[in-house]
């Protein structure tokens, strides 16, 4: 994962979290078959859970570096060659 992926996690466990805090303590009605406190409470649960998954994703993806090298040479009969290597680093 890349830390792109971490923030949008992050972006969306705080959109969740907000609309669930709404729906679970400032909302007050009933619907037949239907609890709006409930759904703020999944609502909480699943943005905080998001938030933790995007946090530790965005962390992992602190420590990974990539190397990138391009090497460029001349060849005999008159062309170029380019090479082009990209290595990832392991987490830990």
């Amino acid at each position: 994962m890349y830390k792109a992926a971490g923030t949008g996690l992050i972006g969306l466990g705080l959109v969740f979290v907000t609309i669930g805090a709404i729906l679970k303590y400032a909302v007050y009605g009933a619907l037949s078959g239907f609890n709006i406190n409930t759904t703020g409470l999944i609502l909480l649960v699943v943005g905080i859970g998001a938030f933790v998954v995007g946090l530790v994703a965005f962390v992992i993806a602190s420590y990974r570096k990539t190397t990138v090298s391009e090497i460029a040479r001349n060849l005999p009969g008159g062309g170029r060659e380019r090479i082009y290597q990209e290595h990832e680093s392991p987490i830990l």
